[in-house]
């Protein structure tokens, strides 16, 4: 354990690190383009209230969210996922893992020395088509014809295993959009950390989400095309499993680069900092759990199946209705796993009449080959 607090120390400083660049782009907080890469891309990230930075248990799909999330059990796994948000649109993913650089099995050294640092491998293509939509004039009279718009993100993931209690992993992301004549494209960037106790009790995430902006804008403007930031986002996850009880805890708190989480704003005040409009209708303490994303698993030692139960605040402040009773914020998976192949399902509430469903398949060809 006389590596932990050096590991604690050295996050502790990544932090510091990535604060000025974070509170750099905080006035592009809620603002910017791509906001589809906040979207759960797998039943199990939706399960969990839409991200996790801190759990990494051999699920691949967590590298999406954390880059050091990449696990030694996420080899040769080829995930797919398949998510239903509105009638008419399609959203789905296709993730494949590959490590090198250890041997399955081996156990890293405490001090450096002879034992190979593994390296985590992975990459991922998420897609939304927002189906056909007709043309129609500024009174919303049909003109004829159609169009469609879709979304397309690719996540190359790579992350090294420092220590046996700690990684460190870094995503690229290139990310194209078609709006029918209007396109534009952007290279992005995850970078993280994640560190994990001997006993897997406790594990910790730290992870700068969307570093980058667009190559190519939606549109021009005098001097040449407009580019604007993609939706940065400063993320710290915890995660506590009881020792002698199938549970496990997690905490997300999101968009520390910024305070103000407001959809919509009812004060003309601003921020004498940022410049930031305030709405005073919010409280802080509303405002500080809208950062917050709680949940609760049931996971026996075995890891055949899960539970997932979440809440995410934001969420549920954006979306419930004043007038009407609804689940916006809370969200249920189940995952089970049948031989060298895992299944999982979520649903979460999105609007009165409309719930958001995901399924996920995840096959392990390493296995499957043996």
């Amino acid at each position: 354990m006389r590596y932990c607090g050096r590991i604690i120390l050295g996050i502790g400083f990544w932090l510091l690190a990535v604060s000025p660049m974070a509170q750099a782009q905080v006035s592009n907080a809620g603002r910017s383009v791509f906001s589809f890469m906040s979207l759960p891309t797998s039943s199990r990230l939706n399960a969990l209230g839409g991200s996790n930075v801190s759990l990494s248990d051999g699920d691949i799909s967590m590298g999406m969210c954390n880059p050091a999330l990449l696990h030694e059990n996420s080899h040769m796994n080829l995930q797919l996922n398949y998510s239903y948000y509105l009638p008419g649109t399609m959203f789905g993913s296709a993730l494949y893992g590959h490590n090198f650089g250890k041997v399955k099995g081996e156990r890293l050294k405490d001090e450096g020395g002879e034992a190979e640092r593994p390296n985590y491998f992975a990459v991922g293509v998420h897609y939304l088509d927002y189906g056909h939509m007709k043309y129609a004039d500024q009174n919303g009279n049909l003109t004829g014809g159609s169009f469609g718009a879709r979304d397309i993100l690719v996540d190359i993931m790579y992350a090294r295993q420092l220590h046996r209690l700690f990684k460190i992993g870094v995503t690229l992301k290139p990310v194209y959009s078609i709006y029918e004549s209007y396109s534009s494209f952007a290279i992005g960037a995850d970078v993280g950390a994640h560190f994990i106790t001997p006993d897997s009790t406790f594990q910790m995430g730290l992870v700068l989400a969307n570093i980058g902006w667009q190559i190519k804008g939606f549109y021009s403007q005098e001097g040449g095309s407009n580019h604007e930031m993609l939706p940065l986002n400063l993320q710290l996850g915890l995660t506590y499993r009881v020792k002698h009880a199938p549970l496990r805890f997690h905490l997300q708190i999101h968009n520390m680069q910024t305070w103000y989480l407001n959809y919509e704003w009812t004060s003309l005040d601003k921020s004498p900092t940022t410049g930031d409009i305030i709405d005073h209708n919010v409280k802080w303490y509303d405002m500080l759990f809208r950062h917050t994303i709680w949940s609760l698993e049931i996971v026996p030692k075995s890891e055949k199946f899960y539970i997932t139960l979440s809440y995410n605040h934001r969420r549920r402040a954006e979306l419930q209705l004043t007038d009407q009773k609804s689940l916006a914020g809370f969200a249920l998976g189940l995952g089970v796993k049948i031989k060298q192949a895992r299944v999982g399902f979520a649903i979460s509430q999105l609007t009165k009449s409309n719930f958001s469903y995901q399924l996920g398949l995840t096959l392990d060809i390493n296995s499957m080959m043996k």
